[in-house]
């Protein structure tokens, strides 16, 4: 899914997964729901409304809940957004501001 906003797999192996850019890096690992000590709120800019839709549509598709579908949100006249629980449940927000 995060490949729709230019971010790719640069390390992949068993519980670990690295994603990012030439310029930045996040890891995400597998963990057992009792080592979860708190959520998270995740926020990748993208660079149209069509790519915020495209990746909201991917992870439901892939499993995870939707937060709120992709629309225009109240921080702004352009804040378009939508919100994504992974399976963890961390919102995952994807925004564009153009």
């Amino acid at each position: 899914m995060l490949q729709i906003l230019g971010i790719k797999t640069l390390y992949d192996q068993d519980k670990y997964t690295a994603y990012g850019t030439d310029s930045f890096h996040f890891w995400l690992h597998e963990s057992a729901a009792e080592d979860v000590t708190r959520k998270a709120h995740l926020a990748f800019a993208a660079d149209s409304p069509k790519q915020v839709d495209e990746f909201h549509q991917a992870a439901v598709t892939a499993g995870g809940q939707s937060n709120g579908a992709p629309g225009l949100r109240e921080h702004g006249p352009k804040y378009y957004a939508a919100y994504v629980l992974d399976f963890e449940g961390n919102n995952i927000e994807v925004v564009c501001t153009k």
